[in-house]
């Protein structure tokens, strides 16, 4: 087979590809959308703000436990039934929420939506992962970038736009018309049948799950209330979390011995993916902490309103679109390193830079430090997703994404915690009262985050383009891409079986001496 036969993408898999893409694009929209709109729906439910938050919390909470079960679900279903179920559940949260008479109907709705977008993600990652050749998974990755870079610096200005002319409840009705669209491209594109096999089910996993991530993202979404007031609901919901995410992991490592885990966590085996993983973390957690942050900043401190907030914000997401797919591209000729290294850099430049804002720093100075911070990160989370699901073993793509997208909603709970939380203490501690105090504490915010890029550039140095079997990652300027990157994580661990040599040769297209006698040597075993 010739290297340009094997690189190219089979029949169907654009289209494919392209329906889960869009269909995450407007889920994780959905996440940040109805951030400005929480102030109207307090007047309309007649409800405080810390019973509006559960449309937020409840939304978090229900991702967190759901994303963990997707590495079962991936296994025992087919691409098109989670992708007609993630779009059902959407369609009919989102109708829902459109007819909500009141808050309970309201935070119902939110559930059900967060149980399809908790699906559609993984699925989106695994599908690219198993069905596009190495040496494209970097431009492949770096379009699915831009579904969760840009979604959520487009939320705030769709919301203000559609806010001020027609009401929060034209929101969702927009919601429901394209879910019933991209639900009917997806019948039409998704192909009938797949492999599947029966995955064993751990009722005990899945309740253990619901505790340990669930208690942690609570007492993360409760962390300002814990400044402020009361911080029991906290602590117990962190401790009940903590002890639950213990007895979780000490399920899994035992079901992993009879190939029975809910959620396998041999990926963390892989150095690469367990450094990959935190830095995304870290980044991804500061982007929805920061979008959430400077819409407080810019209407509170600076007095703009929620248009003018989305217009701000807008540019970080554009940058990111457009930057994403070149990204990817130059991610399949010269592997993460010289992609990761100058983003995390970029995105500490950019929060440390916003760690100096008071009452005259003009608009303008905000939008080109946060864009900048936005061309950094894309840069970062092309290069690092695509590097950590392409060092694992065909096998595990589904559990290495369903961990990627658990610690992606763990860390997005906790960036906005952080961020707003810091942002709150800074302001009640300010010598100044009003927009300035505001902005007293923002400059807490952002030095924190600051910070929490330096510790990004430390883990970003300690990755290496090397990694386990269908990775892309090459040497710079080296031929044979996704050839040499086989050979060179060809010891890598967790080894392969026959089965997923199979697929990652037909992957590969091409693999090198060692790859073949290693894949031989797994078979005689």
């Amino acid at each position: 087979m010739s290297q340009a036969a094997a690189n190219k993408l089979p029949p169907g898999v654009a289209k494919t590809i392209a329906v889960l893409a869009v269909s995450a694009f407007v889920m994780i929209l959905n996440e940040t959308v109805l951030a400005v709109a929480l102030p109207q729906l307090m007047i309309d439910f007649s409800v405080d703000a810390t019973a509006i938050q559960w449309l937020s919390t409840g939304f978090m909470l229900t991702m967190a436990v759901v994303i963990p079960m997707t590495g079962f679900l991936l296994q025992r279903f087919t691409t098109r039934g989670l992708f007609l179920s993630a779009l059902g559940l959407f369609l009919v949260g989102s109708l829902v929420a459109a007819l909500a008479p009141g808050f309970g109907v309201m935070l119902a709705a939110r559930v059900i939506q967060a149980g399809g977008t908790a699906i559609i993600m993984p699925l989106l990652m695994t599908t690219t992962l198993s069905t596009v050749p190495p040496a494209r998974r970097g431009a492949m990755m770096g379009m699915n970038s831009i579904v969760i870079a840009c979604a959520p610096a487009v939320g705030p200005l769709l919301s203000g736009i559609i806010l001020g002319a027609f009401g929060w409840r034209c929101i969702f009705w927009i919601m429901v018309v394209v879910a019933v669209l991209t639900l009917g491209c997806g019948l039409t594109v998704l192909a009938k049948g797949g492999q599947t096999r029966r995955a064993p089910f751990d009722a005990l996993s899945v309740v253990l799950s619901a505790l340990g991530f669930g208690g942690v993202v609570y007492a993360l979404a409760a962390a300002e209330t814990a400044l402020t007031g009361s911080w029991i609901p906290a602590v117990v919901s962190l401790v009940v979390g903590v002890l639950g995410l213990a007895c979780f992991v000490a399920r899994q490592r035992s079901l992993a011995t009879r190939d029975a885990a809910l959620l396998d966590l041999r990926p963390f085996s892989v150095k690469a993916f367990r450094l990959s993983v935190a830095t995304v973390a870290i980044t991804f957690g500061l982007l929805l902490g920061s979008v959430v942050m400077l819409s407080m900043v810019l209407q509170q401190g600076m007095g703009l309103s929620s248009v003018a907030v989305g217009l701000v914000l807008l540019p970080a997401g554009l940058i990111q679109a457009v930057l994403a797919p070149f990204v990817g591209r130059l991610y399949d000729r010269v592997g993460p390193r010289p992609l990761i290294l100058p983003g995390t850099i970029v995105m500490a430049a950019s929060m440390l830079a916003l760690a100096v804002i008071g009452t005259g720093t003009p608009v303008w100075y905000v939008l080109l430090f946060n864009t900048l911070y936005g061309a950094g990160m894309v840069c970062v989370l092309t290069s690092l997703q695509t590097t950590a699901l392409s060092s694992l073993p065909h096998r595990l793509y589904g559990h290495g994404s369903a961990i990627m997208n658990t610690f992606q909603q763990l860390a997005g709970a906790a960036g906005t915690a952080i961020l707003v939380a810091s942002m709150t203490f800074g302001a009640s501690r300010a010598a100044e009262a009003g927009p300035a105090a505001e902005l007293a504490g923002a400059r807490l915010a952002f030095a924190i985050a600051g910070v929490l890029c330096l510790v990004a550039i430390a883990t970003a140095c300690l990755i290496r383009p090397t990694s386990g079997p269908g990775s892309v990652a090459a040497p710079a300027g080296g031929k044979g891409a996704g050839q040499a990157a086989v050979q060179a994580g060809a010891a890598s661990e967790p080894r392969l079986d026959p089965s997923e040599a199979a697929a990652d040769v037909e992957a590969a297209g091409a693999l090198g001496q060692d790859a073949l006698a290693r894949i031989e040597e797994d078979a005689r075993r």
